[in-house]
C-alpha cells in the first residue's frame, strides 16, 4: 500500500491555488456516442420527430420571398401567424447536430438540400439577403431607410424579425462548424453583409431603439462571423447590436431583470460574453458572469428553469411561480444551458456543470414525451397542474426550434478538454474517441439510478496526460471515493472542483467513481414554505391524476402551447408536514434502484398517503406535484385557511375568465393580435403596461359567446386621464380615472351589451383621442 501512495502523490497533481488556464474545448458530438437508457433513447425520439418535418414547406417562406415557386404550403401556427421561415434555421441547427451524433445519411442529404435552397433563394434576391420574413425585401428597406417603428416585440409591424434573422444565422453557422458545408458558409456571409449595409447608415441611437425589440443573440451570432470570416467588421457590428439597456446594469453588477421577458435577455448576455472573449474585454465578460449568479442563484428553481408567464419574477416573491398555470419556458433553459456551456469553457468550475447537470435532467429531458417525441414550451409548477407537448404538423413554437436542438446534442458537455487535459464532466453510459490521444474511453454507468460509473481506457501507447473529474455539488458528504484499477486514492478535490488525475495512462486502465447521493428539500429561492424533493441531482415528483388533461396534446391553436384545462385549487394540494422548509427527509424506499419513494410518513390529507416519488423527468401524461406547500402540524388548520383565501382572490378570477391579454408581456399580445398606433409600454411594480395617445387593440377569444363583462385594470397614479374603450367598433365606455386611488392598481368592470358577444372573437380597443391615454395593465374577457 505505501508503494500505491508514493506512486499516486508522484503523479497526481492538486492544482491549490486559482490559475490562468488554457481554454477548454468541446469535443465534436462525432467524438462521443450515447449508450445509456436515457438520452440515447431520447435523440432517436428527436430523430423521428425531425424526419416527419418537411423541409419544402420550412423552406416555402424563403422560397415565397424571394419570388419563387414553393414546393410545398407553409407550415400553421406561428410559422403562418407572422413568424414564417424561424424554424428552418433551428431545423438546420438540429440536421447538423443529429448528423453529427449519429451519421445517418439522411440527415446530411436534408441539410444539404435545404442550404441549396437558401443558397438559390439568396441568389434570387440578389443583395445577399435570404429570410422567411412576411413582406421582409420591403421592410428591410424601410429600416435602411431609418424608418423605425418599433416595439417590445414588433419592429415596422413585423413579428420580432431580427429573431427570427437570427435563427437562420444560427443555423448556417452550425452547417459550416458541425459539417463543413462551404456553401452555408459562403450564404452566412452574404447575409453578414447585408446585415451590415442594412444597418450602416442607423446612428447608434436608432440601434439601440430598434434593440428594444427581441432580436435573439443576433449580437452573439455576428461575433461568431467574425470568428470564422477573420473580419473584424462583423465584431464591431455585433457591438452595434449590443443592447445597452441590458448592458449597462450588469457591467455594474446591478440586477434589474425583474419583469423583463426573460428568453429575450438571455441571449443578449451569451452575445456579451462571445464579443467580451474575441476582443478581450474583461468587464463584458464580467456582466455576463454576473447575469448567470444571479439568475442561477436567485431566479431559476430546483428544475434549473425560471420565469413567469416568460418572465422574470420578484427574487423576494416566488408566489407567481405557484400560482399561474405558464411555468419555466424551455427555451430560458436552452439559452442558460448554452451560456453556461460557454462560461465552462472560459473558467472550467464545476458550478458550471452542476447547473448544467440539473438543468439537462430535470428540465430538458423531462420537456420531451417518452413515446412521441413531443416537446413541452411551458412546465406548470403549479400544485395538481399538467404540460402540453407539441405534434411535428401542428406545432411551432419558439421550444419546439430549440427543443429539437435540445435533445441532439446531449453528447456536446460529458466530456472536454485542453491540450493535454481530459474533462469528465457528466455520468452519462458514453463512449469517447480522442483522436488526437488516439484514446477511446467508455464510460459504463446507470446513473443516476446508481452510484456508481466506471471509466475504461484504451490506448494505441501509454501517454501522460491529466483526466479531471468533476466532484458534484451534491455528492453526499461531500466526497467521492475514487479508484484507479481497484486501488482507492486519497486526494481532494482541486479549487476548480475537480479531482486531477495525473500518471501514465495504459490501455485496460480503469477509474472507478463512487458518488453517494442523498435525497434533500430544496426551498424556493424567496425561501417561502415550498419544497421540491431532489435525490442527488434529480428532481422528484409525483403523479397525482390524469384526468382533465385538455389539449395534451397541442392542435394549431395560437395558445395549444399552454396547459388550458381546470385548475385544481392550492388548498386542495397535498401537504408535507414538516417543522420548516429545510429538514432532511427519510423517504419509504419503494424501489431504490428505479429511485421511486413514498411520502406517506410527510403527507397530512389521507387521500394523498399512497402517492409515490419518481424521478420527474419520467413522469408524463399527469397532474404531478414538483413543490409541495409546507406546514407544521399545529399551524396546518391555519396555513389552509390563508391558502384558501389566497385562492379566494385569485382562482374565482381565473374561472371565470374567458380569455386575457397582459398589455406589454411580449407573448400574450403577439397571441392575441396586437395593433396599435403610437404606443408606448413599461412597467410599473413589476406589471408591465401599454398606453397611446392614438389607440391599440387586442382580438380576445370568445368561442363560446358567453362573454358578459371586461374587466380593466388601472393605475392610480394615472388619475384624471382618459381612454375610449371599443368592442368591435363600438364604443362600450369613456373612461375618465379617479383622482383618489393614490398610487395602486385597481379593477374597474365594464358590462357588455348582449347585442357584442355574439361574435366568437372580440376586438377590444383603447384610444386616447390624442391625450396621454390611461395605461392599461390587464384585460379581461369574464364569463
Amino acid at each position: 500500500m505505501k508503494k500505491f501512495i508514493f506512486f499516486v502523490t508522484s503523479f497526481i497533481i492538486l492544482q491549490q491555488s486559482l490559475k490562468a488556464q488554457q481554454r477548454v474545448e468541446l469535443f465534436p458530438l462525432s467524438a462521443v456516442k450515447l449508450e445509456d437508457q436515457l438520452f440515447s433513447k431520447a435523440q432517436q425520439n428527436n430523430l423521428k420527430y425531425i424526419l416527419e418535418l418537411s423541409p419544402d414547406r420550412l423552406l416555402a417562406p424563403f422560397l415565397i420571398e424571394a419570388g419563387l415557386q414553393p414546393k410545398g404550403s407553409i407550415y400553421g401556427n406561428w410559422e403562418s401567424s407572422g413568424l414564417a421561415g424561424q424554424t428552418a434555421g433551428h431545423y438546420l441547427s438540429s440536421l447538423a447536430m443529429m448528423y453529427a451524433a449519429t451519421g445517418q445519411t439522411e440527415l446530411k442529404t436534408r441539410l444539404d438540400y435545404m442550404v441549396a435552397e437558401l443558397d438559390r433563394c439568396q441568389q434570387k434576391n440578389g443583395n445577399g439577403y435570404v429570410g422567411g420574413v412576411p413582406g421582409g425585401l420591403a421592410m428591410w428597406a424601410d429600416v435602411a431607410k431609418g424608418k423605425i417603428e418599433v416595439s417590445n416585440f414588433s419592429l415596422n409591424k413585423k413579428w420580432v424579425p431580427w429573431y427570427n434573422m437570427h435563427k437562420l444565422y444560427a443555423g448556417l453557422i452550425d452547417a459550416w462548424l458541425i459539417t463543413n458545408s462551404e456553401k452555408a458558409k459562403q450564404i452566412l456571409v452574404k447575409l453578414a453583409d447585408w446585415c451590415w449595409k442594412t444597418t450602416s447608415n442607423l446612428s447608434d441611437e436608432q440601434m439601440q431603439e430598434m434593440l428594444k425589440c427581441e432580436q435573439g443573440g443576433m449580437n452573439e451570432v455576428l461575433a461568431e462571423v467574425a470568428a470564422i470570416a477573420g473580419d473584424k467588421k462583423y465584431l464591431k457590428l455585433a457591438e452595434r447590436f449590443s443592447h445597452q439597456f441590458i448592458l449597462q446594469p450588469l457591467l455594474h453588477n446591478k440586477d434589474e431583470l425583474t419583469g423583463l421577458h426573460a428568453n429575450t435577455q438571455i441571449p443578449k448576455v451569451i452575445g456579451f460574453l462571445r464579443i467580451g472573449e474575441l476582443e478581450h474585454n474583461q468587464a463584458w465578460q464580467n456582466a455576463a458572469s454576473f447575469f448567470w449568479e444571479t439568475v442561477v442563484t436567485n431566479r431559476s428553481i430546483s428544475i434549473g428553469g425560471n420565469s413567469v408567464r416568460e418572465h422574470f419574477n420578484k427574487t423576494d416573491d416566488f408566489s407567481q411561480m405557484m400560482c399561474y398555470k405558464e411555468g419555466p419556458e424551455t427555451c430560458n433553459s436552452y439559452n442558460m444551458l448554452k451560456l453556461s456551456k460557454y462560461l465552462f469553457q472560459e473558467h472550467p468550475k464545476t458550478k458550471y456543470i452542476d447547473y448544467y447537470e440539473k438543468t439537462t435532467y430535470n428540465h430538458i429531458l423531462s420537456s420531451q414525451h417518452p413515446k412521441d417525441g413531443g416537446l413541452v414550451y411551458l412546465t406548470p409548477l403549479r400544485p395538481q397542474h399538467y404540460r402540453t407537448y407539441s405534434q411535428p404538423q401542428t406545432s411551432f413554437w419558439c421550444c419546439v426550434g430549440t427543443g429539437i436542438e435540445n435533445h441532439a446534442k446531449y453528447g456536446e458537455l460529458i466530456y472536454a478538454h485542453t491540450k493535454d487535459d481530459l474533462y469528465v464532466n457528466l455520468f452519462i453510459q458514453s463512449s469517447l474517441s480522442w483522436k488526437q490521444k488516439n484514446l477511446v474511453l467508455k464510460q459504463e454507468t446507470r446513473f443516476p439510478f446508481e452510484e456508481t460509473t466506471s471509466l475504461k481506457l484504451s490506448l494505441v501507447s501509454p501517454k501522460i496526460f491529466s483526466i479531471n473529474i468533476r466532484k458534484p455539488k451534491w455528492v453526499k458528504n461531500g466526497l467521492m471515493e475514487i479508484r484507479i484499477n481497484k486501488k482507492p486514492l486519497h486526494l481532494k478535490p482541486n479549487n476548480e472542483g475537480y479531482y486531477v488525475l495525473k500518471k501514465e495512462w495504459k490501455s485496460g486502465d480503469e477509474i472507478t467513481c463512487f458518488m453517494r447521493m442523498e435525497t434533500t428539500t430544496e426551498a424556493l429561492p424567496d425561501n417561502s414554505s415550498w419544497i421540491s424533493f431532489v435525490h442527488g441531482p434529480i428532481v422528484l415528483a409525483a403523479a397525482t391524476s390524469t384526468n382533465d388533461l385538455n389539449g395534451l396534446k397541442a392542435d394549431e391553436d395560437r395558445k395549444a402551447h399552454i396547459a388550458n384545462g381546470p385548475i385544481y385549487p392550492v388548498s386542495d394540494a397535498p401537504v408535507i408536514i414538516a417543522d420548516s422548509n429545510n429538514f432532511k427527509p427519510v423517504l419509504e424506499n419503494i424501489n431504490e434502484k428505479e429511485l421511486v419513494f413514498g411520502l406517506s410518513k410527510y403527507i397530512y390529507q389521507q387521500k394523498y398517503k399512497e402517492l409515490q416519488l419518481i424521478p420527474f423527468f419520467e413522469l408524463h401524461d399527469a397532474r404531478y406535484m414538483i413543490y409541495w406547500p409546507v406546514s407544521s402540524l399545529s399551524k396546518v388548520a391555519e396555513n389552509q385557511k390563508k391558502w384558501i383565501e389566497q385562492e379566494q382572490r385569485i382562482l374565482p378570477l381565473e374561472i371565470a375568465t374567458i380569455d386575457f391579454v397582459a398589455p406589454g408581456e411580449q407573448q400574450s399580445e403577439v397571441d392575441h393580435n396586437f395593433d396599435g398606433e403610437n404606443t408606448d409600454s413599461g412597467i410599473i411594480k413589476d406589471r408591465r403596461w401599454r398606453a397611446s395617445d392614438k389607440w391599440f387593440s387586442y382580438d380576445l377569444n370568445n368561442k363560446t359567446k358567453n362573454a358578459k363583462k371586461l374587466r380593466i385594470t388601472f393605475f392610480g397614479a394615472d388619475e384624471s386621464k382618459k381612454v375610449d374603450i371599443f368592442i368591435n367598433d363600438t364604443l362600450l365606455q369613456r373612461v375618465l380615472l379617479p383622482s383618489d386611488k393614490g398610487e395602486k392598481f385597481f379593477d374597474e368592470e365594464y358590462i357588455i351589451p348582449e347585442q357584442l358577444t355574439s361574435a366568437s372573437s372580440l376586438k377590444i380597443k383603447f384610444a386616447g383621442n390624442n391625450y396621454a391615454g390611461a395605461k392599461i395593465f390587464y384585460v379581461r374577457l369574464l364569463k
